[in-house]
């Protein structure tokens, strides 16, 4: 499923940024591990904009006009 997907593209994210704000990797492995890291970034945001287009889709009123309204998250 591509929830999965994401899900692990941006654990591998974070396990990345995790691995370079160590700064314990060479120069070229600091390199390698950032160019990793801007795949995930990139595959991360158009799934989320993917999403959103989702979102508003689903808000369409029955004129065809969009309704935008803010997400708010439930503080529970």
């Amino acid at each position: 499923m591509a929830t999965d997907k994401f899900e692990a593209s941006l654990k591998k994210l974070e396990e990345i940024v995790t691995r370079l704000e160590t700064g314990s990797l060479s120069l070229e492995d600091s390199l390698k591990a950032f160019e990793e890291g801007v795949k995930h970034s990139a595959f991360c945001s158009s799934r989320l904009d993917e999403a959103e287009r989702r979102v508003e889709i689903l808000l369409k009123q029955k004129d065809g006009s969009l309704k935008r309204e803010p997400f708010e998250a439930d503080d529970e």
